[in-house]
């Protein structure tokens, strides 16, 4: 299935979203900094495990909403471990435009 990324406005998000759209590891890995941090429903994760794991068996069935000017995204998500429900992802992009924290969790909207 194929979702529709571009009313993703900031660039390094659309870059991230469409490198895990496509499972594409090595592409989504290249625009995070060496020391980015990974929160999930406000758990520090690893970054690095959770890239393994999520690029190739996650991605948006559909993404719903785009603010913070292109930094935060809601939407459906599949997940091949925890199955389909509304998520969000919440970029952070240090002033090399490189990704140094990425919040996701569970949303209501």
């Amino acid at each position: 299935m194929s979702v529709n990324t571009s009313i993703i406005t900031h660039p390094v998000v659309k870059a991230a979203i469409d490198a895990l759209q496509q499972g594409d590891n090595a592409a989504w890995s290249a625009l995070f900094t060496d020391n980015a941090e990974l929160y999930d429903d406000g758990n520090k994760r690893d970054l690095r495990s959770f890239s393994r794991d999520a690029v190739g068996h996650e991605r948006f069935t559909s993404i719903d909403k785009v603010e913070n000017n292109g930094q935060d995204l809601y939407g459906r998500f599949h997940s091949d471990q925890w199955g389909d429900f509304k998520t969000y992802f919440k970029f952070h992009i240090d002033s090399g435009g490189k990704i140094n924290r990425l919040d996701i969790g569970q949303a209501n909207y």
